[in-house]
Protein backbone atom coordinates (compact mmCIF):
# COMPACT_ATOMS: atom_id res chain seq x y z
CA UNK A 1 0.00 0.00 0.00
CA UNK A 2 2.63 2.69 1.07
CA UNK A 3 4.04 2.06 -2.86
CA UNK A 4 0.50 3.21 -3.85
CA UNK A 5 1.05 5.92 -1.88
CA UNK A 6 4.58 7.13 -3.20
CA UNK A 7 3.76 6.65 -6.56
CA UNK A 8 0.52 8.69 -6.15
CA UNK A 9 2.32 11.81 -4.75
CA UNK A 10 4.92 11.39 -7.55
CA UNK A 11 2.36 10.63 -10.57
CA UNK A 12 2.58 14.95 -11.31
CA UNK A 13 6.40 15.03 -11.51
CA UNK A 14 6.63 11.53 -13.53
CA UNK A 15 3.86 12.57 -16.20
CA UNK A 16 5.30 12.24 -19.54
CA UNK A 17 4.08 15.89 -20.60
CA UNK A 18 5.58 17.11 -17.05
CA UNK A 19 8.85 16.51 -18.66
CA UNK A 20 10.90 19.32 -20.01
CA UNK A 21 13.58 16.74 -21.27
CA UNK A 22 10.63 14.88 -23.64
CA UNK A 23 9.52 18.47 -24.59
CA UNK A 24 12.76 19.41 -26.10
CA UNK A 25 13.52 16.04 -27.49
CA UNK A 26 10.35 15.88 -29.32
CA UNK A 27 10.68 19.37 -30.18
CA UNK A 28 14.03 18.13 -31.98
CA UNK A 29 12.17 15.74 -33.69
CA UNK A 30 9.83 17.91 -35.40
CA UNK A 31 12.31 20.04 -36.15
CA UNK A 32 14.81 17.97 -37.94
CA UNK A 33 11.61 16.31 -39.86
CA UNK A 34 10.63 20.05 -40.92
CA UNK A 35 14.08 20.82 -42.08
CA UNK A 36 14.37 17.61 -44.15
CA UNK A 37 12.52 17.99 -47.38
CA UNK A 38 14.90 21.48 -46.94
CA UNK A 39 18.07 20.34 -46.79
CA UNK A 40 17.44 17.27 -49.34
CA UNK A 41 17.02 19.83 -52.15
CA UNK A 42 20.80 21.28 -51.01
CA UNK A 43 21.61 16.68 -50.65
CA UNK A 44 22.60 18.22 -47.06
CA UNK A 45 21.58 16.69 -43.72
CA UNK A 46 20.77 18.27 -40.78
CA UNK A 47 24.20 17.78 -39.02
CA UNK A 48 25.95 18.46 -42.34
CA UNK A 49 23.78 21.95 -42.41
CA UNK A 50 25.10 22.96 -38.82
CA UNK A 51 28.77 22.21 -39.73
CA UNK A 52 28.19 24.66 -43.15
CA UNK A 53 26.48 27.07 -41.08
CA UNK A 54 29.24 27.29 -38.21
CA UNK A 55 32.13 27.53 -41.41
CA UNK A 56 29.66 30.34 -43.33
CA UNK A 57 30.28 32.04 -39.77
CA UNK A 58 34.17 31.37 -39.67
CA UNK A 59 35.75 29.73 -42.67
CA UNK A 60 39.10 27.60 -41.74
CA UNK A 61 38.50 26.67 -37.91
CA UNK A 62 40.28 23.97 -36.33
CA UNK A 63 38.60 20.24 -35.49
CA UNK A 64 38.12 20.98 -32.14
CA UNK A 65 37.11 24.59 -32.06
CA UNK A 66 34.29 23.20 -34.79
CA UNK A 67 33.67 20.43 -32.30
CA UNK A 68 33.26 22.92 -29.24
CA UNK A 69 30.64 25.17 -31.31
CA UNK A 70 28.88 21.98 -32.24
CA UNK A 71 28.67 20.07 -29.18
CA UNK A 72 30.24 17.45 -30.55
CA UNK A 73 33.57 15.24 -30.05
CA UNK A 74 35.64 14.30 -32.84
CA UNK A 75 34.75 10.69 -33.11
CA UNK A 76 31.38 12.13 -34.49
CA UNK A 77 32.52 14.95 -36.16
CA UNK A 78 35.40 13.24 -37.94
CA UNK A 79 33.48 10.67 -40.14
CA UNK A 80 30.96 13.78 -40.91
CA UNK A 81 34.04 15.98 -41.98
CA UNK A 82 35.14 13.04 -44.52
CA UNK A 83 31.92 12.79 -45.91
CA UNK A 84 31.70 16.32 -46.74
CA UNK A 85 34.82 16.26 -48.33
CA UNK A 86 34.18 13.49 -50.66
CA UNK A 87 31.29 15.31 -51.83
CA UNK A 88 33.23 18.63 -52.36
CA UNK A 89 31.82 20.91 -49.92
CA UNK A 90 35.45 21.07 -47.69
CA UNK A 91 38.58 20.29 -47.38
CA UNK A 92 40.65 19.22 -44.63
CA UNK A 93 43.72 20.37 -44.28
CA UNK A 94 46.49 19.87 -40.70
CA UNK A 95 48.16 22.48 -39.50
CA UNK A 96 51.74 23.41 -40.66
CA UNK A 97 53.01 24.73 -37.44
CA UNK A 98 51.27 21.73 -35.43
CA UNK A 99 50.39 18.45 -37.01
CA UNK A 100 47.87 17.28 -34.99
CA UNK A 101 45.91 20.19 -35.70
CA UNK A 102 43.24 19.88 -38.67
CA UNK A 103 41.94 23.25 -40.31
CA UNK A 104 38.41 23.00 -42.19
CA UNK A 105 37.92 25.53 -45.28
CA UNK A 106 35.00 25.54 -47.60
CA UNK A 107 35.41 25.02 -51.11
CA UNK A 108 33.81 27.11 -53.95
CA UNK A 109 31.53 24.33 -53.82
CA UNK A 110 30.46 24.64 -50.21
CA UNK A 111 30.33 28.60 -50.15
CA UNK A 112 28.18 28.78 -52.95
CA UNK A 113 25.38 26.51 -51.30
CA UNK A 114 25.13 29.13 -48.85
CA UNK A 115 22.95 31.46 -51.45
CA UNK A 116 21.02 28.52 -52.06
CA UNK A 117 20.22 27.99 -47.93
CA UNK A 118 19.61 31.44 -47.55
CA UNK A 119 15.86 30.38 -47.55
CA UNK A 120 16.03 28.08 -45.21
CA UNK A 121 15.65 29.97 -41.83
CA UNK A 122 12.63 31.93 -43.13
CA UNK A 123 10.62 28.72 -43.73
CA UNK A 124 11.24 27.59 -40.57
CA UNK A 125 9.68 30.60 -39.32
CA UNK A 126 6.68 30.46 -41.43
CA UNK A 127 6.40 26.77 -40.57
CA UNK A 128 6.18 27.67 -36.57
CA UNK A 129 3.88 30.26 -37.13
CA UNK A 130 5.33 32.21 -34.68
CA UNK A 131 7.05 36.01 -34.50
CA UNK A 132 10.33 36.14 -34.82
CA UNK A 133 10.97 38.09 -31.81
CA UNK A 134 9.11 34.73 -30.00
CA UNK A 135 11.37 32.62 -31.69
CA UNK A 136 14.85 34.80 -30.71
CA UNK A 137 13.32 34.47 -26.93
CA UNK A 138 12.88 30.95 -27.10
CA UNK A 139 15.90 30.78 -28.85
CA UNK A 140 17.87 32.87 -25.97
CA UNK A 141 16.01 30.66 -23.42
CA UNK A 142 16.64 27.21 -24.36
CA UNK A 143 20.69 28.18 -25.38
CA UNK A 144 20.49 29.40 -21.34
CA UNK A 145 19.19 25.96 -20.47
CA UNK A 146 21.82 24.58 -22.26
CA UNK A 147 24.79 26.50 -21.09
CA UNK A 148 23.57 25.64 -17.56
CA UNK A 149 23.20 21.81 -18.31
CA UNK A 150 26.56 22.09 -19.65
CA UNK A 151 28.15 24.08 -16.37
CA UNK A 152 27.22 21.42 -14.13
Amino acid sequence: MQNRRTTSSNDASLRLDNQLCFALYSASLAMTKLYKPLLEALQLTYPQYLVMLVLWESDGLSVSALGERLFLDSGTLTPLLKRMEASGLLSRQRSAEDERRVHVRLTDTGRALKVQAASIPACVVAASGCPLPDLMALTGQVQSLRDRLTAV
